[in-house]
């Protein structure tokens, strides 16, 4: 990610771990960080509430929570009736994928971007520690790059876009580690993807036993607090 003195970008902030190390890596490169967080209806919405307090830990200089309901569309377990499964990683695409998300939040970023003359946009995907969505691999960003400088009036007259994934190739303890140099409060963040009603992490979900295991591998104490304590490494992951 180049360096940058005030120049605007567009950062997706879900509230989640990953979204907001990669922002505060940008505003530590001298970005300008205009926050969009998507509520889409997710189950898991205390992460939007997370978004919201990273945005001004952050200094965004805004932050837009934009309403689009996905569970209109459902099939996901984080958009439809579909349990959120609890038994560990497996080598499929989980049902926790919501369809073409990543390219939905894309275009969005793309438009307010576009509109607002920021031509950087920043995200948190991660092709290592990830649970297998294909969203999150550089081949679809790449793809997706390209289709934006074609695809917009900025970009046919020469003003490019620049999509920023400072996190593509790290593990998750590489985020957590990252996260702690940057001095961010990591439990600001929200992982789960199917909270307890007291507002707790679950624990055994995806997500959760990522996070658990970044913040053991990168021998970071975890400030979560989880209804369940997953296996750290081994086949239970």
């Amino acid at each position: 990610m180049a360096q940058a003195t005030g120049r605007r970008a567009v950062a997706l902030l879900s509230g989640g771990l990953d979204s907001m190390v990669a922002a505060a890596i940008a505003a530590e490169r001298g970005f300008a960080i205009a926050a969009l967080t998507i509520d889409y209806n997710q189950r898991h919405r205390c992460e939007i509430a997370a978004a919201r307090r990273i945005a001004e830990a952050l200094g965004a200089v805004e932050h837009i929570v934009l309403p689009i309901d996905l569970t209109a569309f459902g099939g996901s377990a984080l958009t439809g009736d579909i349990a959120v499964p609890k038994t560990g990683l497996g080598n499929a695409i989980p049902v926790t994928y919501v369809p073409a998300r990543n390219t939905i939040f894309l275009a969005l970023a793309l438009g307010w971007a576009e509109a607002s003359g920021a031509r950087d946009i920043v995200l948190g995907i991660n092709a290592l520690d990830y649970s297998g969505y294909p969203d999150c691999r550089p081949e679809f960003l790449a793809s997706f790059a390209e289709t934006a400088n074609l695809a917009t009036k900025a970009g046919v007259e020469g003003e490019r876009f620049a999509f920023h994934a400072p996190l593509l190739d790290m593990t998750k303890a590489d985020i957590v580690a990252e996260g702690t140099r940057l001095g961010l409060d990591l439990g600001m963040s929200w992982s789960c993807y199917d909270p307890t009603p007291d507002g707790a992490h679950c624990g055994l979900c995806d997500s959760c036993r990522l996070r658990v295991r970044g913040f053991a591998e990168a021998r970071v104490a975890d400030p979560t607090a989880y209804a369940a304590s997953p296996p750290v490494a081994g086949n239970g992951l």
